[in-house]
């Protein structure tokens, strides 16, 4: 008789598991992702950022991100295709937008080597001008919140992205003090992320993220989107008390 039981129980829980993910399925994407190979790595597998939060949040999410996108990019087919980071954009009612981009603006463009010219087109030295503040405006005024998430650094063990720390460093400073005048727009850093030495956080390239990074960012943005809509809906409930 307990042996029936325990098979009826398991039983209810694997069809609510599947409605679970049906029902997510159903539902349009409220999160839109948009970005480069930070995001895009992984995606065939179903193992990118992006599944990784989707698989956190139990949410569907849109992931438009494409390999070796960029802030700065004036072909307009392949512009339009999504290697410009802004024509990743579609139409929806999203209330988050998760975006990123610059890296390959300052690696493949100028080789991480006086690259101040290429940074301030893409955020000025205060963040008030550039493609990124300009980008984040537009973004903002669909009403969306944003998440801007910045890059791992290097191990330090002869990572092609060694000598980049210093413009990566720089870029999200200018980041972090856009973030600031902005209460819907987060900066999530993953400056701190890889320990000294640890290959594992990297694929063989030691450039994008390996599959277990992957995950631990998307988790990262989807406990920063889990907690900012909890404060809200904290602060929804206060004024509604208040009034």
């Amino acid at each position: 008789m307990l042996t029936l039981v325990l098979k009826v129980v398991f039983s209810i829980l694997v069809l609510a598991v599947g409605m679970t993910d049906l029902w997510a399925q159903d539902r349009a994407p409220r999160i839109l992702f948009m970005g480069d190979s930070l995001f895009a790595v992984h995606s065939i597998t179903g193992r990118s950022v992006a599944d990784a939060a989707e698989d956190f949040l139990g949410e569907p999410i849109r992931d438009n991100s494409v390999l070796g996108a960029r802030i700065l990019y004036n072909l307009p087919l392949t512009g339009a295709m999504g290697l410009k980071i802004a024509k990743q954009y579609r139409k929806g009612d999203w209330d988050w937008i998760v975006l990123n981009g610059g890296g390959n603006d300052l690696w493949l463009g100028c080789g991480c080597n006086r690259c101040e010219r290429r940074m301030d087109r893409m955020i000025s030295a205060d963040a008030n001008r550039g493609k990124i503040p300009s980008l984040v405006t537009r973004l903002r005024g669909t009403g969306a919140r944003l998440v801007y998430v910045g890059y791992l650094r290097s191990p330090g063990m002869n990572s092609p992205i060694e000598g980049c720390k210093d413009e990566g460093d720089e870029l999200e400073r200018r980041l972090a003090i856009m973030a600031e005048r902005d209460p819907g727009l987060d900066f999530l850093s993953l400056a701190e992320l890889v320990p000294p030495g640890d290959r594992s956080y990297f694929a063989v390239d030691m450039i994008h993220p390996s599959v277990k990074t992957s995950r631990l960012i998307g988790r990262m943005i989807a406990d920063l989107i889990r907690a900012k809509g909890a404060a809200e809906g904290v602060r929804g409930a206060q004024a509604a008390g208040g009034s």
